[in-house]
């Protein structure tokens, strides 16, 4: 935990020549703007740095755009990937003048999830780990016209490779649904994965393990040791910065795209979570799978509120090609201890209490992970509050059910329109303590609605070898 004064003082003895600002915008791109070195004081911790928030996607309009940007001290790095010596702060976005925090800001929007969290008395940390999935491509190509539209991903170890004249080509390419997880040769991206790792750690992301994930065409997860909600949303964008680096370096591309293959396993977010008190777990008790009565509730609070969370949590029209049936995606909205096919899913590897959580399988890593986060707090909140019950478990492989059975079990929205009327009628637990504003939810839902449109609006590739002839 560094304060302004040490933050200098590594600064300096780095030899940094320039510090850049970052933070992030609504829809989850960290952006940035850089001084001299010579520009940040102490009183800088406070005063912040002016920009012009007008050309930020959904926030200012060009006759109010004067923003502030405050770096958080605890955030400072020095960045790897610039020749020239740089340091790095992430920054909450304040009004000028009144300094007080932009509510369309999605880091204050995390932190004042974290307060309404302590001002409920319930706990006073939320604890969260995400598990988010990427692909290593070696080429990608893609282009939208009136008159056409293509895309094409590639990799040197997919399975459609087989047949590439490759000077000799060596096989070892990884089948369809098969990549989790063969040694190598088969596995050709050991040393990238570990290389991201080393960075990671060297900019203090402790990192637990690293592999290939189930699809083929450089599928790969790293996880990363839990942290409080904000400071979880921080090293996610750390994490996604450094992936996508250490792949350019290598002259390959990384997509947190949910599903970029047709036919094969999509990337998830797989996001753990528990409430503590005074340094003491709160999931840990007596109830199902070990858990506590309040962990129930809080099960209850994220099933009853699902369906308006994919509208944060999966916020993509490509989302929903991930989240259909048969591909280990979580679309059916229940609970289980060990159960991969249930939403929600409460690890069974350890008995300590302190390993006591709920692991919520829906989010995928094209999610801001402050605003889906928060709004998991704000779901999870809203069952304790008014102790919402779960039901009961579902200890039964829900792609096994018969069909009479599987009607019973609530699902997921089947696209990012169905997601956003849901988030429409269901949205009040998000406004409580002024967490999310209803200006915000307004703006997130409008512009939701125009990619949506977007995409529906245009012909699809596919459409031509269905329908062309008819």
């Amino acid at each position: 935990m560094n304060t302004p004064k040490e933050v200098l003082d590594m600064a300096k003895k780095a030899g940094a020549r320039m510090v850049d600002i970052k933070f992030v915008d609504t829809f989850g791109t960290w952006q940035h703007f850089s001084v001299p070195t010579g520009e940040l004081t102490l009183e800088t911790f406070e005063d912040g740095f002016g920009f012009d928030g007008s050309s930020i996607r959904g926030w200012k309009s060009i006759e109010a755009s004067d923003m502030l940007a405050l770096p958080d001290p605890e955030t400072a790095f020095i960045d790897p990937f610039c020749a020239v010596p740089t340091l790095s702060l992430t920054c909450t976005i304040a009004e000028t003048g009144t300094k007080e925090a932009y509510n369309r800001d999605p880091r204050g929007i995390a932190q004042r999830g974290e307060k309404f969290l302590q001002s409920t008395g319930v706990a006073d940390t939320a604890v969260f780990g995400p598990e988010a999935e990427f692909f290593i491509f070696d080429n990608v190509q893609y282009d939208t016209k009136a008159n056409g539209s293509f895309y094409s991903v590639d990799s040197e170890e997919a399975a459609w490779n087989t047949s590439r004249d490759e000077m000799p080509n060596l096989g070892y390419k990884i089948r369809h649904k098969e990549g989790y997880f063969p040694v190598a040769p088969t596995d050709t991206q050991q040393d990238i994965r570990t290389e991201m790792c080393l960075v990671m750690e060297a900019l203090g992301i402790q990192v637990e393990r690293q592999h290939h994930e189930v699809a083929t065409a450089g599928q790969a997860e790293i996880d990363f040791r839990f942290n409080t909600l904000v400071k979880t949303a921080d090293t996610m964008m750390l994490y996604k910065y450094i992936v996508k680096n250490v792949a350019r370096k290598h002259g390959k591309t990384v997509s947190f795209m949910p599903k970029p293959l047709y036919g094969d396993n999509g990337s998830g977010m797989h996001t753990h979570q528990s409430l503590w008190k005074k340094g003491k777990p709160l999931f840990a008790g007596n109830e199902y799978a070990g858990l506590s009565q309040m962990a129930l509730y809080y099960i209850g609070g994220i099933l009853k509120h699902a369906k308006a969370l994919c509208a944060l949590c999966n916020p993509t029209t490509n989302s929903y090609k991930r989240l259909v049936p048969g591909y280990e995606a979580p679309v059916n909205l229940a609970y289980s201890a060990r159960n991969r096919s249930a939403a929600i899913r409460i690890p069974t590897f350890s008995e300590s209490p302190k390993a006591k959580r709920i692991e919520y399988r829906p989010p995928d890593p094209s999610a801001n992970p402050y605003l889906c986060y928060t709004a998991l707090l704000m779901a999870g909140l809203d069952g304790v509050l008014n102790k919402i019950d779960p039901g009961e478990p579902l200890d039964k492989n829900i792609y096994e059910l018969p069909p009479e059975e599987l009607r019973k079990v609530p699902s997921v929205p089947g696209s990012l329109g169905e997601a956003l009327d849901c988030l429409q009628k269901d949205h009040e637990f998000l406004l409580k303590g002024d967490v999310f504003s209803k200006d915000f939810l307004e703006m997130w839902i409008s512009q939701k609605r125009k990619e949506h449109d977007a995409l529906r609006l245009r012909p699809h590739p596919y459409e031509f070898s269905l329908y062309y002839d008819c």
